[in-house]
């Protein structure tokens, strides 16, 4: 079992329900209170049919908007958080906001930054990395660049599809939040990232979408679990019909 840390107010920033479960979880088992969840009214980023506040536990204290500066960040001020962790949303944090907790604000990233800075954090698996990895690091003005404060990387699982690298994004990501957050209480500044090792992770491309039956088998494999993480988007046309590939 974990030790309990010092109880916090955590102030949560999310737009897809995994996002809110992590840092939900988080906040569980250690004996934090998320204070206020501040989501989108809506977004299509995740393939999800409806905003995450539908989704949220009842007597949750939720803030749907798109203002952060003019609306979430004066409710924000006003709770007097000890942290804000953001998870899953996909907008950048105004500097206003990042000065507000007491301790700071984190971010959970998908990826072994520096690499997979963006979007698509997957993309690294889809371009050949045999490895799964996640990242949280202080939040800066820019995405995915604030110093990191714990970090993870494993293989790909045995059983390679999307929801098996979605939960082990949710395992390694739980585990790098109950290391990052009592280091960011302690003022650990982090590892700075190096620009040198940066890679991007742009959102898929249409074409790229479809997969192609010519390349090997191993690769049509981790296309299409990439490609399937957050919903079923792999493709395959044959004789001009298009499906959907849900796995291989």
């Amino acid at each position: 079992m974990n030790e309990k840390q010092t109880p916090l107010r955590i102030v949560t920033l999310n737009a897809f329900l995994p996002g809110y479960r992590l840092v939900h979880e988080f906040a569980e088992r250690n004996g934090h209170e998320i204070v206020l969840v501040v989501t989108l009214p809506r977004t299509d980023r995740y393939g999800q049919d409806s905003p995450l506040a539908v989704d949220l536990p009842a007597g949750s204290n939720a803030l749907i908007t798109g203002k952060l500066r003019t609306v979430a960040a004066p409710v924000i001020e006003a709770l007097r958080p000890d942290v804000i962790i953001s998870a899953a949303f996909p907008r950048l944090i105004p500097g206003e906001i990042l000065e507000i907790p007491k301790y700071g604000a984190i971010n959970c990233h998908p990826s072994p930054l520096p690499a997979g800075r963006g979007p698509t954090p997957q993309r690294l698996i889809y371009e050949g990395d045999e490895r799964v990895g996640a990242t949280v690091h202080r939040t800066a003005v820019e995405f995915d660049t604030g110093a990191i404060l714990a970090q993870r990387v494993v293989p790909l699982p045995d059983d390679l599809n999307g929801p098996a690298i979605m939960q082990t994004w949710r395992t390694l990501l739980g585990q790098c939040l109950d290391e990052a957050v009592p280091r960011l209480v302690a003022g650990d500044p982090g590892t700075p990232q190096d620009p040198a090792d940066a890679t991007e992770a742009p959102f898929f491309t249409e074409a790229e979408r479809y997969l192609d039956l010519t390349e090997p088998s191993a690769v049509i494999r981790r296309k299409t679990a990439a490609l399937n993480v957050t919903a079923p988007t792999a493709r395959l046309r044959l004789s001009g019909t298009t499906y959907t590939i849900t796995r291989t």
